[in-house]
């Protein structure tokens, strides 16, 4: 379970120093040590400056689809009422045209928001994608110096124990945030 949460999002496991594992080409049988730190992704999701740019515009285009679809939701409420006004007067095959009219209406306007809301997955989709690897190379380069086996994100239903002494949030933050103002 661990292994799939990993593989499709960052998990968190509690930083422990452990005191030593079995390298495989070690063959004098002698154990290295290794490290686990941890951080905390909704602390780095409300204080990365770059997270919290990419939601925004997220937020804007989510808004601007909004905006879009509400417009034509319009349009058609109009050509519609003035269906309705004309109701009883119209002919048999205006009222034929006006029905044909209305299902491609609703037909278009189906196909328009599906395809919004597609490229504002993909948007979502491509965002995480850049977050993930921006944060990727961050750890690895801030790693060089802090040498840990392992560095996980806390995923609170994954935690049921953590020492905070282990917590590297704080530096990842900074970092990250100062990588981020350079290359802007």
């Amino acid at each position: 379970m661990l292994f799939m949460q990993l593989k499709g999002s960052s998990v968190s496991k509690p930083a422990a120093p452990a005191t030593a594992a079995m390298n495989s080409d070690n063959t004098s049988g002698s154990a290295a040590p290794f490290r686990i730190a941890y951080f905390e992704l909704d602390s780095l999701q409300n204080n990365y400056q770059y997270f919290k740019d990419a939601l925004e515009m997220l937020k804007k285009k989510e808004e601007a689809m909004n905006n879009e679809l509400a417009f034509l939701d319009k349009k058609n409420k109009t050509k519609i009422g003035e269906w309705q006004q004309k109701g009883n007067n119209m002919s048999q095959v205006e009222a034929e045209a006006a029905n044909r009219e209305y299902q491609q209406m609703a037909k278009d306007f189906q196909d328009r928001k599906q395809q919004l809301e597609q490229g504002i997955n993909e948007q979502m989709n491509e965002t995480r994608k850049k977050i993930r690897e921006r944060l990727e190379a961050y750890l690895k380069e801030y790693n060089k110096n802090k040498q840990y086996s392992y560095i996980f994100s806390d995923f609170p239903e994954a935690i049921f124990y953590k020492d905070t002494a282990f917590n590297i949030t704080n530096d990842l933050i900074k970092g990250l945030n100062d990588s981020y103002k350079k290359k802007n």
